[in-house]
């Protein structure tokens, strides 16, 4: 029998990217979507691991909308921290390896240099406490999981940065882009390879496999500098781009305050899971072709 792979989740960036993934010999990926795995039934999340006959879980839902977590965090803290946590204390009982997403968002961005796995948190929003907090809770669950950290995350589908940026050059000439937040954008490709690389990893039952990880794109960016990356690949794809007006987050009030460095270091992934980070720039603009079928 193949090693069946859960991931929880169906329609978001990293678990669509996670069903588009080659899989090695005797590994099958099977996605369920909420209708099938509601995070916010704990009480069925037991249950459900049985009926599905899971070897491994990657748990790609959460709850992403960061500026309405402000004014919905019962919500937000459901999905993100108390189904992960139900979910990680079954995975202990049916000794089941689990894969973890989480965020730079635990982080207060004070920080001059980039955040290793060792750095304490400080999120500055709901949305950032209801993902440390999920992280905690399944850390000491017991189970054999791995959480992996990423940040600013595209893909060609879905609601992302590089999108809507797509879509406002089509009716704009200026876009006016936050140069003061810097981080590292991640491709969903290259975060479901790495989810699945340390997931296969859990699999082999290697016990110093366990723990905390980040994971993002290599290389620095602000969000001024990403939104440049993208318009420069549209237009190398024959399409109308728009230029960047580079203003400050003051400039652009959100409900929910952001870090201004989220930056994520990838030293220990690469040690000691073999996981490389791609440069985000080549990623861009494979993201961009694909997007615009070029």
């Amino acid at each position: 029998m193949p090693a069946r792979i859960l991931v929880i989740g169906r329609s978001g960036q990293l678990a669509s990217e996670l069903a588009r993934l080659p899989c090695p010999p005797g590994v099958v990926i099977e996605a369920a979507g909420r209708e099938l795995f509601d995070l916010a039934k704990i009480a069925e999340i037991p249950g459900n691991l049985r009926e599905l006959r899971a070897d491994a879980v990657i748990n790609a839902a959460a709850y992403t909308a960061v500026d309405q977590a402000e004014s919905e965090p019962a919500a937000a803290f459901a999905l993100n921290r108390d189904g992960p946590a139900a979910l990680a204390r079954a995975c202990a009982d049916l000794n089941l390896p689990l894969v973890h997403l989480s965020t730079d968002y635990v982080f207060d961005g004070a920080k001059a240099s980039p955040y290793s796995e060792a750095d304490p948190k400080a999120p500055l929003n709901v949305y950032g406490r209801s993902k440390s907090e999920g992280e905690d809770a399944i850390l000491a669950s017991g189970a054999n999981a791995i959480v992996l950290r990423t940040s600013w995350v595209f893909a060609a589908h879905g609601t992302n940065f590089l999108r809507t940026m797509l879509k406002l050059a089509e009716a704009k000439d200026e876009v006016r882009v936050v140069a003061d937040q810097i981080g590292r954008p991640t491709w969903a490709r290259d975060l479901a390879r790495a989810s699945l690389t340390a997931c296969l990893r859990a699999l082999d039952r290697d016990p110093a496999a366990r723990g905390l990880y980040h994971f993002a794109g290599a290389g620095d960016a602000s969000w001024a500098d990403f939104a440049e990356a993208i318009f420069a690949e549209a237009a190398a794809c024959g399409v109308k781009a728009a230029r960047v007006v580079r203003i400050p987050s003051a400039g652009f009030p959100r409900p929910a305050p952001r870090p201004a460095n989220s930056r994520l270091d990838t030293a220990k992934i690469a040690g000691a899971l073999a996981i490389q980070p791609r440069d985000w720039r080549e990623a861009c603009a494979l993201c961009v072709a694909e997007t615009l079928g070029a």
